[in-house]
């Protein structure tokens, strides 16, 4: 539940249009719902602004689709990441039993059930290139989720500044930046020293031998010399867009 559901709740309670009873039947899940295997914590997004999603990748879908489905009781959206297209399907069908849409982003596996439909700010993603895309996705899409107004840039690598230079008219207008870049990690740096903007830099594991799997673009991230870059986890889109949107909404 979030602040405006529960103020809602609240005032039906005053108002007489709820008993206290029915009202105590919608909170006895607060602060959250013991399934067992997993504790839905339904109290996140009042604690935290955001609620709290699922990681699909490493669970048993039936345990998926059963959190998927308190959530959507509880407060009619959820996010899924790294969900591959079997578990969308499951999902899809859990959905259409309340009449629900789910939305699947293919290339990062995010499953969107309920999306914040009022989008506020901007958060520009620069993609460095093409491989990257499912990273940045995972940042677009979770910021818009969360209700950020969004907008993607993408194959805007530093083999072609140019493309950067063209790119500048868009991302002069966001509160945010989120960079997504592999390979040696350069392009945080590069858009760092064109704005003033917040930038969250995003180093991913596409390159060959020596990038590591994304620790060569980590460090250079971590390394670099325009100061004020925060560089989150290899892969970790979700995390830079649940960032994104908190700087949004300032």
């Amino acid at each position: 539940m979030n602040n405006s559901q529960i103020k809602k709740l609240l005032n039906s309670v005053k108002n007489g249009s709820m008993a206290v009873e029915d009202a105590l039947d919608v909170l006895k899940h607060l602060p959250y719902e013991n399934l067992a295997f997993a504790k839905v914590d339904h109290h996140r997004t009042i604690r935290q602004g955001v609620p709290e999603v699922i990681y699909a990748k490493g669970k048993e879908i039936n345990d998926i689709a059963a959190i998927a489905g308190s959530m959507l009781k509880k407060s009619g959206q959820f996010l899924i990441t790294r969900a591959a297209g079997d578990v969308y399907t499951k999902i899809n069908s859990l959905c259409r039993q309340h009449k629900k849409t789910a939305r699947f982003y293919e290339r990062s596996g995010i499953i969107a059930v309920g999306e914040n439909r009022k989008k506020s700010g901007m958060v520009a993603v620069l993609c460095a290139g093409t491989s990257d895309i499912p990273v940045a996705e995972e940042a677009m899409v979770t910021a818009s989720f969360l209700g950020s107004r969004t907008e993607m840039i993408n194959d805007v690598g530093v083999a072609g500044l140019h493309r950067i230079l063209d790119a500048k008219k868009i991302f002069s207008h966001a509160n945010v930046l989120i960079v997504v870049a592999g390979m040696e990690g350069a392009l945080p740096s590069v858009v760092g020293g064109m704005t003033d903007k917040p930038i969250i830099a995003v180093p991913t594991s596409v390159g060959y031998g020596t990038s590591f799997s994304g620790l060569t673009a980590l460090f250079s991230m971590l390394n670099s010399c325009v100061p004020g870059i925060a560089v989150m986890n290899i892969d970790n889109g979700f995390g830079a867009g649940v960032l994104a949107h908190k700087i949004n909404m300032l």
